[in-house]
Formats: structure tokens, C-alpha cells, sequence
């Protein structure tokens, strides 16, 4: 298949009420099991990719690595493939989308992309980061792939922060992001059914969501109008402790 007709799959896949539910892969290995059980696309988990090759998070893998894990993701797969790409690597738009420009090449059709200031404190300011997407689609428009940009604001993991007072900034920060090119809003760390639903419920783009502790089941997800659900770090996480515990057994000294 084609990298489009993967990207205009990825995006028929965001319906509201119907979340595509991504169990987040973090080598070749992980997503061909992934998609062998059937997953109609394979995201990745930057914490889990980073920690996967002994990186903390935060871009702090290089670049190159990245590159070459997710191509040979693309390459053992037969789905869509989409990339949590952090910060794209550089505060700078032309930059950030040169960088999207390599894993559009490797095969990606797909990234989460964050308005976190990766090597400073706070977010971007909504017109700087809605710059950053507007490249990005431009690159991507460029190279005939109608990239789905997931544009993540992590407004919600300010622990200061009430969910429903977030969510005016949310929605302005939603529609700067679709205005320039962005295909689904990323708002992990939000986790109150309620703001949930008013937020899917006023703005446009579909909403994608983060397993974590206190998050709503799916059928509740799915009322409030969900598109997209995440399991991010967890997969990895289960996965290594499944590890260390069968090592564990292993090593434990015979009866």
C-alpha cells in the first residue's frame, strides 16, 4: 500500500465515539507482535523508545536512532505507522519539519507533536507552535502525504491546574492547531470524564486521550466522544516487568 492511502486509512480510523484504541509499540520486534494481534495501526511510545535503548525521555535519544527504529517499524508492518515525535528536535518550524521530512521518508504517516518546550520550561506560545504544524504540513503536503499531525498540548500535566479551567486555552489552542494543519488534538494527563466530553463536544478535531490512573473505562471514553486512546509507556512497562520477573524465576537458586 501506498504511503497516502496508509495516511487517509490512519485518518478514517479517528471517528468520534468510535476511539482507535493504539497499544504503543517501541522496536520492529514489538510492533510486528502488535500488529499480529491484529492492530489496525502501530504507534510508537517516545518514553518507551528512548528507554528501550537506555535514553530518558525528552529527546534525549539522537535523532538518527529515532530514524532508524521507526523505519524499521515501517519496514515489518503493513499498517499505519505513527511516531511520537516529541518536539520534532528543534524549536525552529523549518527545522522541525526537515526533521518530520526524514521519518515521512522512512515510511511514517503519522506523529504526535507537542507544544512542551523540550529543553525549557512551560509551551510554546499557540501562534509559535501553530507556525512549527504549519511547516510540518507544508513538508508533508510537499512530499504527497496527507501526514496525520496529532497535536499534543500538554496543558493538562500542570498539577496546579483544575481540568475545566483548562479547557478555554484547550480550545483555543485546538483551533490555532487545525487552522494550521493539524489533524487530531493530543491532551494527555486529562483525565475528568467531564472536561472529556466538553472538550470533544467544541472543537472540531478529534480528541485523543492517555491510559493512565483515574482515566474513564472505554465505554464511557466512547460516550463523551473520543476518537483516540493511548496506552503510551504502559505496554513497555508491562512487558518489562513480564521480563524481569520470568528472570527473576530463572535465576532463583534450585530446590
Amino acid at each position: 500500500m501506498q504511503r497516502n492511502e496508509l495516511a487517509q486509512r490512519l485518518a478514517a480510523l479517528h471517528v468520534k465515539g468510535d476511539p482507535l484504541r493504539l497499544y504503543n509499540a517501541w522496536d520492529a520486534g514489538s510492533a510486528k507482535a502488535i500488529a499480529g494481534a491484529g492492530a489496525p495501526v502501530v504507534a510508537t511510545s517516545s518514553w518507551a523508545v528512548a528507554a528501550a535503548q537506555g535514553y530518558e525521555d525528552g529527546e534525549a535519544i539522537p535523532l538518527s536512532l529515532v530514524e532508524h527504529i521507526v523505519g524499521r517499524i515501517a519496514a515489518a508492518v503493513d499498517v499505519p505507522v505513527t511516531v511520537d515525535f516529541e518536539g520534532g528536535y528543534s524549536d525552529d518550524p523549518a527545522t522541525a519539519a526537515a526533521n518530520v521530512a526524514r521519518l515521512l521518508d522512512a515510511g511514517v504517516v503519522g506523529i504526535n507533536f507537542e507544544d512542551r518546550i523540550v529543553a525549557g520550561h512551560g509551551l510554546h506560545a499557540i501562534q509559535a507552535q501553530a507556525e512549527r504544524i504549519a511547516a510540518i504540513r507544508g513538508v508533508a503536503r510537499a512530499r504527497g502525504v496527507d501526514l496525520f499531525i496529532n497535536a499534543r498540548t500538554d496543558l493538562f500535566f500542570d498539577p496546579d491546574l483544575a481540568p475545566m479551567d483548562g479547557l478555554e486555552e484547550a480550545r483555543e489552542r485546538a483551533k490555532a492547531y487545525a487552522a494550521a494543519g493539524a489533524s487530531g488534538l493530543f491532551v494527555p494527563g486529562l483525565v475528568d470524564a467531564r472536561a472529556i466530553a466538553a472538550l470533544c463536544e467544541t472543537i472540531e478535531l478529534p480528541v485523543n486521550v492517555m491510559v493512565g490512573p483515574g482515566l474513564p473505562e472505554l465505554p464511557a471514553l466512547a460516550r463523551a466522544g473520543v476518537a483516540r486512546v493511548s496506552y503510551g509507556p504502559g505496554p513497555y512497562l508491562a512487558a518489562m516487568e513480564g521480563l524481569r520477573a520470568a528472570a527473576q524465576a530463572a535465576s532463583a537458586p534450585s530446590a
